[in-house]
């Protein structure tokens, strides 16, 4: 996360992770959520928050599933299940169940069927949003195996020259196992910012940075700005001549291989929710776990020892900082903003839950 994504120290209010995660999964359950369920889609939230990916935690996403569970948008008791089947490839129907719930089966099954086959690959469709990509790819990454992740993002950004907003945020999370160094683990959308993050930066009141959107008329804006009231966000590389075809075209391939490959069609025509696509790749199958995670560790180091630019105190590589991040939170707590609080105080005594 950007410093400028960062809640001001001198405003922040700290919660301890478990006072959270007790509060989230009473607020799960209050809205009808099973005790399980609740659980589960607790851990992706906290997740999210203990690593400092305040994007898909609590912050914003909370809000939207109560939202959407009271309008009927989520199922609070899906009974999802596997509607193809094909030795290391299954699809799932996830019976419009949130992602956060779904999601986590659609990855176990990768993972087992890694095990027994080298790789497994699992679509699940008709389904809500899951949270941060990374949640998944670590998943895969805790049972020693590669995993990678995407999802159908919202439709917010618009294509390269084009006007109207058609593709989709569309993240990606990829997770490699390592021993002496905390694991790789990368996490981003494919536009230039995360829907999330623009939400962030209207509550931080914080601006734009150049590159990031796009003005009503579809034209780039490269300068720092006020967030307009109207906006698209625009594909990773802002624009042609710095490289918005290859976030653009990044985009419409994971549209492919998650709405498109689960017949639910793709951008505009999306049907049936979000679809997620989850790969598990059991090393051992390639080549040999052991010389694998040895040769990452020896990897990541050399980037660590590259000397640093003037202005910055080193290099690093993702999941490092979130990984520090989720030490220090662990220690002192997860700083919110004063309006995420007074939210919980509002959801709370209106479900009458203690805060």
């Amino acid at each position: 996360m950007l410093e400028r994504f960062h809640v001001d120290k001198k405003i922040a209010v700290s919660v301890s992770k478990q006072k959270m995660k007790t509060t989230v999964e009473q607020i799960f359950l209050k809205i009808g959520f099973n005790k399980k369920d609740a659980k589960q889609a607790t851990d992706v939230l906290i997740y999210s928050d203990i690593r400092g990916i305040e994007s898909h935690g609590v912050s914003n996403m909370l809000r939207e599933y109560v939202k959407s569970a009271n309008d009927g948008g989520i199922n609070t008791n899906p009974k999802w299940k596997i509607t193809k089947d094909f030795n290391a490839v299954c699809s799932i129907d996830s019976d419009q169940g949130l992602g956060l719930v779904v999601g986590p089966h659609g990855m176990k099954e990768a993972i087992k069927r890694a095990k027994k086959f080298g790789i497994g690959a699992v679509n699940v469709y008709n389904s809500g949003h899951f949270g941060p990509a990374a949640y998944y790819a670590h998943m895969a990454v805790k049972e020693s195996l590669v995993g990678f992740a995407t999802t159908t993002g919202g439709i917010g950004v618009a294509p390269t020259f084009g006007k109207t907003p058609m593709v989709g945020l569309n993240p990606l999370g990829f997770g490699a196992p390592t021993s002496k160094n905390p694991p790789f683990i990368f996490d981003a959308s494919t536009s230039s910012v995360a829907g999330n993050k623009i939400k962030l930066a209207k509550r931080l009141n914080v601006k734009a940075m150049g590159g990031w959107i796009s003005d009503s008329s579809g034209v780039p804006i490269m300068n720092e700005t006020e967030i307009p009231d109207e906006y698209n966000i625009l594909p990773l590389g802002g624009t042609r001549e710095i490289g918005s075809h290859k976030g653009y075209g990044l985009a419409v391939m994971l549209e492919i291989m998650t709405s498109i490959l689960s017949a639910t069609g793709g951008g505009l025509g999306r049907r049936k929710g979000s679809a997620h696509h989850f790969i598990a790749y059991n090393i051992d199958a390639f080549s040999n776990l052991n010389d694998f995670i040895k040769d990452l560790d020896d990897y990541l180091d050399d980037l660590k020892k590259n000397p640093p630019v003037p202005g910055q105190e080193r290099v690093v590589y993702a999941g490092l900082l979130e990984h520090e991040t989720e030490i220090e939170r662990e220690q002192n707590g997860i700083p919110y903003h004063p309006e995420v609080i007074d939210w919980f105080n509002s959801i709370t005594s209106e479900l009458n839950i203690d805060w």
